[in-house]
């Protein structure tokens, strides 16, 4: 299976290729060029932006970090019809804990109700929150997601700055 070298989805069917590079949509495939240029930024520079991230406040709360990018999952379901959504927020980790608490909690209440998507998806969702929940922070290092977002977010400026 492919993965959206922008958004970083899996891609089951379909898809739009670029470059050699595999997108989700044509939105995705737009965003192309800052997939490009994310890549031609050189990795101490990169480190050096997310170490100053990492050691700032929370966007959120602006408490204390460390600061890093959490994940959330939630599942929605109506009878024949189950939406899933995995959300990426840049956040400490209390905030990030706070995230996964609330989306849990609206998949306990609402998950389940779709035949036959929401029975195997809540389960999943619930065990994804969980997991992020007790997974600890390294606090000696960045994360991957975390440079990850660093670099597209200063190749999208210096894109934008080309213009």
């Amino acid at each position: 299976m492919a993965t959206c070298a922008t958004c970083r989805t899996t891609i089951l069917f379909g898809g739009v290729s670029q470059d050699g590079l595999r997108f989700c949509n044509a939105k995705c495939a737009a965003n192309g060029a800052v997939v490009r240029l994310a890549a031609t930024i050189p990795p101490d520079v990169v480190t050096r932006e997310a170490a100053a991230i990492r050691s700032g406040a929370c966007p959120r709360c602006k408490g204390a970090g460390p600061v890093d990018v959490r994940r959330s999952h939630r599942a929605f379901s109506a009878i024949f019809v189950t939406w899933r959504q995995s959300r990426q927020l840049l956040a400490c980790r209390s905030c990030g804990v706070r995230a996964q608490l609330l989306d849990s909690a609206i998949t306990l209440i609402f998950g389940w109700w779709g035949f036959p998507w929401g029975i195997i998806y809540t389960p999943i969702q619930l065990g994804r929150n969980i997991a992020g929940m007790l997974r600890g922070d390294d606090m000696m290092m960045t994360s991957p997601e975390l440079e990850r977002m660093v670099r597209l977010q200063m190749a999208s400026q210096a894109a934008a700055t080309r213009r």
